[in-house]
């Protein structure tokens, strides 16, 4: 079968095991977190950790618990990297930098998991499985619930009341991430992804020489990775390791777990909110921006101009062969349009368009379909930013779902959408005026502009893939990409539980005939156009000089 054939034929089979699990899967996730039940053992858990579930709390309690425990998780991180010379399954591996356990520690538990380290010979596998894995499915559990909190803005009235994020990160967690990975990880051992304790294999090579070959319990941390949109690989070259990812059926089932649950909350909203359609709307529009760039990766990686390429049939630097051009397309593409980062290739090696795809992926805010939670709260932030543009243009006060958006909720709104662009941009525009920046590049010229950009738009998109050109070992870029995390993580998230607040205290408005209808065609080309407009006035002037350059070169 022909390499285009190969990624037409995984496409399809991707996008009709999503259909498949759409409805099933989408009212489980709104059943869990609209039930009064709680499970005997999330009952015992909040005895031992002092939380009543059957309080709710105002939208400011609701942060203070995100931010709490997302400051406690960094800092347990980070003394389990320091202190790892004492832990069982070190492999004499000894304590990790403090630079890099620091970066590390905000990595993961942003849901970035961006890497600037050699895994298999710096982390030990205690701290993988008890550090890394855990913060995998805490981190992707802290998305989930703020989604779920942002929903019931919608849906309550006349409330200050948000449900208790306790209780929405145990059932997160409990009932929809560690049974699913559960499962998975089997299905990825019996492809043949490795889950080993040991450190390595000792081998032999052709020339006599002796070899080891790193060994890990990479199942149990790959499924998690990929189905909490985390990314951080057990091995460093990530998901193009043949341990994580052996064949094509695995990678047609990480690329499946990577997009099935950002793809069922929107199925899950719409249960919530009353109206399916309001889901459909939201997921058609991330799927049109997923198809587009998808488009775009594919059509450059097979038609670049570069003379090698042309000789080749196309760009297969970088690529894996078991994978080709197309599967790495799909699965660049599906990595950049969640806030994943976990790659089959190097997205170095991507030609300067197929690059500008990936990294217009994240700049979109990352929701096509976006990460567990944050591509559903943030495609609704888009949401209500257009229907204040839409109010604007007919002189009539926007509405979205009943509740009227006025200045708090729009002030709200705007400040989770601009939060990424001044990370990414500063970030970008400061490290490129430092002399040292030169060194840490692999390329010069529009490339190595590009290194820099998708650097911090990957940082400020708690996304984690990296062009590898560029060396973030400087204690200048572990500091500066870990503040691009925290704010791109938390300041999004504190501005929508605002906003969330300020909507539950509303009353529900009637539809009137001046009421703009947010379920068919016209509500999303309004959302999609909002979503590429705000991308290009930002950004288009930094693609320019980067990607753009270098395509057109």
């Amino acid at each position: 079968m022909s390499d285009v054939g190969a990624g037409f034929l995984q496409a399809g089979m991707l996008l009709v095991a999503l259909a498949v699990v759409y409805k099933p899967l989408g009212d489980y996730l709104a059943r869990v977190f609209s039930t009064e039940k709680h499970l005997r053992v999330e009952k015992a858990l909040y005895k031992v950790v002092r939380v009543d579930p059957d309080t709710e709390q105002h939208w400011k309690t609701y942060a203070s618990g995100v931010l709490g425990f997302s400051f406690v998780s960094v800092i347990l991180l980070y003394l389990l990297q320091r202190l790892q010379s004492i832990l069982p399954w070190n492999f004499g591996r000894g304590p990790v930098s403090p630079a890099v356990a620091f970066n590390t520690a905000v990595s993961f538990v942003t849901n970035t998991n961006w890497q600037s380290y050699t895994p298999e010979t710096t982390m030990g596998h205690f701290v993988q499985m008890a550090g890394l894995t855990v913060q995998n499915f805490l981190s992707a559990g802290v998305g989930l619930a703020v989604a779920i909190a942002v929903t019931r803005g919608f849906i309550r009235s006349r409330t200050d009341r948000l449900g208790n994020f306790w209780v929405d990160l145990t059932r997160g967690t409990i009932r929809v991430l560690l049974p699913m990975a559960f499962v998975f990880a089997i299905v990825l051992v019996a492809l043949g992804v490795v889950q080993s304790l040991r450190s390595g294999v000792a081998v032999t090579n052709p020339d006599g020489s002796n070899s080891t070959i790193a060994l890990a319990p990479a199942a149990s941390q790959e499924v998690i990775k990929e189905l909490g949109t985390n990314g951080g690989g057990i091995f460093n070259a990530n998901s193009a390791h043949p341990f994580e990812n052996p064949n094509a059926w695995t990678n047609l089932i990480e690329i499946f777990l990577i997009l099935v649950i950002p793809v069922c909350l929107t199925r899950a909203f719409g249960q919530l909110v009353g109206n399916r359609k309001q889901g459909y709307v939201l997921l058609s529009v991330m799927a049109g921006l997923w198809a587009a760039m998808l488009a775009v990766i594919w059509t450059s990686e097979t038609h670049t101009n570069s003379p090698a390429a042309l000789a080749a049939g196309g760009n297969f630097e970088g690529k894996e062969q078991r994978f080709g051009l197309s599967l790495t397309s799909l699965f660049a593409d599906s990595t950049t349009g969640t806030s994943t980062g976990a790659v089959n290739g190097a997205h170095d090696s991507l030609s300067g368009l197929g690059g500008g795809g990936a990294m217009l992926n994240m700049l979109f805010g990352e929701i096509s379909p976006g990460g567990v939670g944050t591509g559903l709260y943030g495609i609704l932030v888009m949401a209500v930013i257009a229907m204040f543009l839409a109010g604007l243009m007919v002189g009539r006060t926007p509405e979205y779902l009943g509740k009227k958006l006025g200045k708090r909720e729009v002030t709200c709104a705007a400040i989770s959408m601009l939060a990424m662009p001044v990370v990414v941009l500063l970030g970008s525009g400061i490290a490129l005026m430092i002399p040292s920046t030169r060194d840490a590049l692999t390329n010069s010229g529009s490339h190595g502009l590009s290194e820099v950009l998708y650097g911090y738009t990957s940082a400020g998109n708690n996304n984690g893939s990296a062009f590898g050109g560029l060396t973030a070992t400087s204690d200048w870029f572990q500091a500066s990409l870990s503040v691009a995390m925290l704010i791109g993580r938390f300041v999004p998230i504190v501005a929508v539980l605002c906003l969330a607040g300020s909507l539950a205290s509303q009353k529900k408005v009637p539809e009137t005939a001046g009421t703009l209808p947010t379920t068919g065609p016209l509500f999303g080309t309004l959302l999609t156009g909002t979503v590429v407009l705000v991308a290009a006035l930002t950004f288009i002037p930094a693609l320019a000089l980067g990607p753009i350059a270098e395509a057109l070169a």
